[in-house]
This record gives C-alpha cells, structure tokens and sequence, in this order.
C-alpha cells in the first residue's frame, strides 16, 4: 500500500512511497499530528541519487518490523534535500555542530516544535563498527522520550538557543583587495597536490569554482603559478576515473586522491561548472584537452540529462544492475579484461586495456577496472583509440542504464544555461546555445510562472511545491546573463534583473549580508545563512556575481553597492579557508578588474562579438546589437555609433572608456586580461 509520498512529485520521495513506513512529506500537517500522538517526529534527508540513502532504505525502511516499530512511536517524515536545501541546511549544521561530521541520509530526531534532540547519518541494521543497529537508536529515543522528556526539552532548547547566535551579521570589512586574494592564492598553494592535482587528500571533490578563481587571477595578473594550479589539476581529472572516457561527463568526486576511482553518481551542477571551466581553460590556454573535455561534458549533459520539456535532470545513480542482476554501484561503468575481448576481440582488447588502464587485478572490485588514460602506454593511433572508444560505448549502452532523478532544479539549471551558452558561443557550436535557450525558456514559463517568484523545482513540466532559495534566484541570474551576452537578447537581461531586484528586496539583510530563505519564507527553528561554496557556489556568492555583472550591463548603483556589501564574507574567509569559497573569491576578481564592459556595435555572431565573448578578463560583460534598437535592449549599446561604417567595440572601465576599435586584434589585446 502506497503511504502518502505517492502523491509527491520529488523522484526520491516517490522512491519511498511503497515502504511500509507510513512517511509524511514535510509539512505542518505532521508536526501537528506529532503534537496530537505526542510522539517525536524522525526526519529522514536524503537524495535520490545518494547511494547509502538507498541501503539504508532497503535494510530499514523496507523491513515491515522496523516500520511497525517507526510507525507506532513516531510520526515519520522524508524530505528531498535537494528539494528543501533549507530545511536540509538548519539540521545538517546542528548535526555537525553536535557530532563533528555530517552526510546522506541524514536521521534526526526531532521535537513536535522541530527543535532537534537527536543526530545521526546512516545506521545499519545491525550494531557494527561501533555504531549502533537502528532499532537500537529508535529503542534508546523512544525510551527517552517517554522516561527523561525534560532532558530532551533542554537538549533541544540548548541546541536551537546555540544555532540562533550563530547569524553572521556581515562577512567582514569592506571589499577583498588585493592582499586578500594574494592570501588566498597561498592558502590554496599549500592544499595543492603537486602529484595528483587538486587539492587536499581523499576522498577528492573537483575543485571547478577555485579553478574559475586561478583562472581569472591569472587573467588579471599574470601570475604563472596559479594557472599551472588550474591546468594541472584539470588535466589529472581529464584522465581520471573521475571523468567518463566513454560518454563524457564527471562523476561525483573521487574516492582516492589520484582521481581513480569515483563515486559514480552524475550530478547535473559538477558537470555544468566543470564545462564551463574547461571552456574557460582552454580560452586561456587553446588546450585541445580542454576543449574536448568542454564539449563532451557538454554533450553528455544534453544526450543524457536534457527532459523532454527542455530543462535538465538532476542526476544519474551511481548504482545499477550488473550481469547476475545485482544493484550495485559502479556496475554500468566498469569493466575487466574477459569484457573488453568479448566487444573487441583479442588484439583490440588488449590495445584498449594498456590505453585505459584495465588490469587483471582491477582498479575497482572484483576484478574489474574504471577506465581511465594512464598515459604510459606509448604513442596512441588516434583512429584506433576513436575506434575502440565506439565500440565499447556502444557495448555500454546495452547495459542496464543507472537511473535518473529527473526533477529540474532551478540553480543548477541556471549553471548549465551559462556552461552550454558559453560553450557553443566559444565552439562554433549553435545547437548548445539552442539548448542553454529552451532551458532558460522552460525556468521563465514553468518556475517563474504565475506568481512571478521562483519555484525551486519541476519535474515532467510541472513545478513544484517549494519556493525557490537563494542560490536559486543567483544561478538563474547567472545563467540569464551568460545567454544575454551570447545571444544579444536583452530579454535576459531584463530577467536576470527582475530575480536580482527580488534578491535585494527578499533575501538581502541589514549591512549587505544575505540569507538562502526569502524574509517571506517559511521559518524555520533558524534562518539558514550559508556564505561557503561546496559543490556549488553558495546562494550568497552567486548572488553577489550576478548582481555585479548586471551592475556593469546596467550602471545601476544599487546592484553594484549589494555586490561589493555581499563580497565582504569573501574578504573575511577567502584568506583562511579559499578551497570553500572558491566563486566568492573569482568573483572578487572580477570586481578587482572592474568588472570590464564592452560594448559592440555589431552583429551578434560577428568576428567582433566573437573576439568579445573570448576576452580573459575576470568577469568582463559582453553587449553585442545593430541597428536604432539595440541600445533598447542593453544601456551598454546606447550612443555607441559604428566608426566609419564598421562594426565597433568600445571597452570601459571604472567609468573610463578606451578608443573604439575596429581592429580585432587590438580588442583582444585590451582584454586579454
């Protein structure tokens, strides 16, 4: 019998829906039944891609004792942290602050009030490892509850008490300079793996957003060692496992810190900010590598994430079935040496397996190996390597597929806008800017909808129930404006301002600094406030990027005073912890450099706008139009007359304007960084 996800659209709430725990989504329709039982509620995180969230489901959740059990002592709720990174956000910080650690799924126990009294991630089934078995856990709360209730009222009055003076007033003094980033280029130095790329040790994230930050730094200053940082560490990713040498695209993170073997969920937001960032890398360097790998992550998102409505998939399960029809992880990726001369016969097999990196042995378990380009294996004919790559992916595809979560997030929707509007500008490449357009047409028609605030999800055409947080509003912003300057349609700019005004009205608080919930949100037992970028860039960084560019496109003042007051937590962590605020810190570059504006009075398209687009300048703004209504569209174009019948650039800064120049050489000259 179905329980009352069923009627949810969230994919990894659906994927419960058949438990015998009778699961309530989040709501105050549970809490009040919690209050009416007088029971505690148990709050369950997770997310549909996660692997252990799955494990736990099947040991657990799927056991009719332990849901008895769940069910007559608590009122069980289930939420989608992707779907509520709020109310994911306000229990993950109490569960570190109360353990040291956090992570998926997250259990957590809570009062009738929502005030937490007791944490924890995955239990097992059984006690091991010195944890103890989750019948054991639900056993223990129950017992509190009913036996020691006044102690649980002061655990859970003293926790929310210590998350309500946790609120950062504002992120420090003033804008970051040029000592700040210079501190922050060290700091990252001394995290840098000078072997394997990347920084710190295992388990290793791709670091896409300190990478755009070593990138625009040696845009504006030259400075050598940042932009081996950043190559390095993208060609070690390029020939990792981490990276799908078939089908393209980026696994989660890598389990080991040479980038071997990943974790190999797909999520949609690595794969648009690493596009992006191999874009950028190779517009700073012309890396062949790196305008392959932009274009088959690029790819690879369109062929196996883009919904039938337009807009893009969160993710891909790093779980499967392999050949016994097991659900495990790894299993549609790997491969070990029977497999490869079963597709390719004896010598091809063999070519293939010192190309990839196959051992007898394996890289992975039970024998098999993740694909990667070890590089030792001598001089590559590429038509053979080209040969082989088809036919194993073509073998690939006729494996059980992993699954998808096919719910559009706004935000990360908004970085691949800007990832494939970039990359098919910069790549001759129509179809992706094509692509990035529907994506962006699908958030206006769908998300923005009726109501003319952000919905934070959709899925199958229909938006979601929850409203849309701040790095929502800031990654569509930022997606918008990508398009806007490739495209010369000032529509989107027009919709990148009108979510950055709805920033400064509902999201901005007293001294610049800026919070993920609107005022107007539901409240929580805390008003989340997260400054740090993790796997994307916080709400607050993305917010400050986006309202700096529209600030240059626009001249407006209030935009450009909301950056620079969002920019002081940038100024505050950049120099102590720059691995975690790697998009505050490239969007301080841009401020540093002014950010550029450049106006082309043009065709869209032509050699001139072209030459714009590929500027290195940290941040710099492209406006391309012709004609009596181009300035309609962007206040750059306004009194930008063509010199001598030519298209023309003209490129500011800081108030100040170059010559105009017809000359493409000498507009790249000007912004090559």
């Amino acid at each position: 019998m179905a329980n009352r996800l069923a009627q949810t659209t969230s994919p990894y709430l659906l994927q419960h829906a058949d438990n015998p725990v009778d699961w309530w989504p989040w709501s105050p329709e549970a809490f009040e039944e919690a209050r009416r039982r007088d029971v505690p509620v148990l709050l369950s995180v997770g997310y549909a891609s996660c692997h252990w969230c799955h494990v736990m489901a099947h040991e657990s959740f799927e056991d009719d004792d332990t849901a008895a059990y769940l069910n007559a002592h608590f009122v069980p709720v289930k939420v989608d942290r992707e779907e509520r990174p709020d109310v994911d956000a306000v229990y993950m910080e109490a569960v570190q602050a109360a353990t040291g650690h956090g992570g998926w799924p997250m259990t957590v126990f809570l009062t009738p009030e929502a005030e937490p009294f007791y944490f924890g991630t995955y239990f097992p089934p059984e006690p091991r490892h010195g944890s103890p078995s989750f019948q054991q856990v639900l056993e223990g709360v129950t017992t509190a509850w009913t036996d020691r209730r006044e102690e649980v009222a002061e655990v859970a009055g003293r926790i929310v008490a210590d998350l309500a003076g946790r609120s950062l007033v504002h992120g420090g003094d003033g804008v970051p300079g040029e000592s700040d980033v210079a501190q922050a280029l060290l700091g990252l130095a001394r995290e840098y793996d000078e072997q394997h790329g990347g920084f710190g040790g295992a388990p290793k994230f791709p670091p896409a957003m300190a990478v755009e930050f070593l990138l625009r730094h040696h845009a504006r200053t030259g400075a050598e060692g940042a932009l081996q940082m950043a190559a390095d560490t993208c060609a070690a990713m390029a020939r990792g496992g981490i990276y799908d040498q078939l089908g393209g695209g980026f696994a989660r993170y890598s389990v080991d810190r040479e980038w071997i073997v990943p974790h190999f969920e797909k999520m949609l937001y690595d794969n648009a900010l690493l596009c992006r960032v191999y874009a950028h890398l190779w517009r700073a360097t012309g890396s062949d590598e790196a305008r392959r790998i932009a274009l088959e992550t690029a790819d690879f998102m369109v062929r196996e994430l883009r919904t039938a409505e337009g807009g893009f998939a969160s993710a891909l399960d790093a779980d499967s079935e392999d050949a016994e029809g097991r659900h495990v992880e790894g299993a549609f990726y790997v491969w070990t040496p029977e497999q490869l001369r079963e597709v390719l016969g004896e010598d091809d097999a063999a070519f293939a397996a010192a190309y990839f990196g196959v051992t007898e042995e394996g890289t992975f378990e039970e024998g098999a190996s993740v694909l990667r380009l070890p590089g030792d294996a001598g001089p590559m004919d590429a038509a053979r390597v080209a040969g082989v790559r088809a036919r194993l992916l073509a073998a690939r595809d006729e494996r059980p597929h992993p699954g998808r979560d096919d719910k559009v997030v706004a935000a990360w929707n908004g970085l691949a806008i800007a990832a494939l509007a970039e990359t098919g500008a910069y790549f001759d490449r129509p179809d992706l800017v094509e692509r990035a357009t529907e994506a962006a047409d699908l958030l206006v028609r769908v998300h923005l909808g009726e109501v003319a605030r952000l919905t934070r999800t959709s899925k199958d055409g229909r938006a979601g129930d929850n409203a849309g947080v701040l790095e929502d509003y800031g990654d569509v912003a930022e997606g918008f404006l990508a398009l806007a300057a490739v495209t010369g349609e000032g529509a989107w700019l027009e919709f990148a301002g009108f979510l950055l005004d709805i920033v400064l009205e509902q999201f901005t608080g007293e001294g610049g600094q800026l919070y993920d919930t609107a005022h107007d949100a539901e409240q929580l037992i805390r008003r989340p406030q997260d400054p740090t970028d993790s796997a994307t860039p916080s709400g607050w960084t993305a917010a400050a990027g986006a309202l700096l560019t529209y600030a240059a496109y626009t001249g407006s003042e209030a935009h450009r005073t909301a950056a620079e007051g969002a920019l002081g937590v940038v100024k505050a962590l950049g120099p102590r912890v720059p691995r975690f605020v790697g998009w505050g810190l490239a969007v301080a570059e841009a401020l540093l450099d002014g950010p550029r504006e450049v106006a082309v009075a043009g065709p869209v398209g032509g050699e001139l706008h072209r030459t714009a687009l590929l500027g290195r300048a940290p941040g710099a703004v492209v406006a391309a139009g012709e004609g009596p209504g181009a300035g309609a569209e962007f206040p750059l174009l306004v009194d930008r007359p063509l010199v001598g019948g030519e298209p023309t650039a003209y490129v500011c800064r800081h108030f100040v304007c170059d010559a105009p120049t017809t000359d493409v050489g000498e507009l790249a000259a000007k912004l090559g960084g």
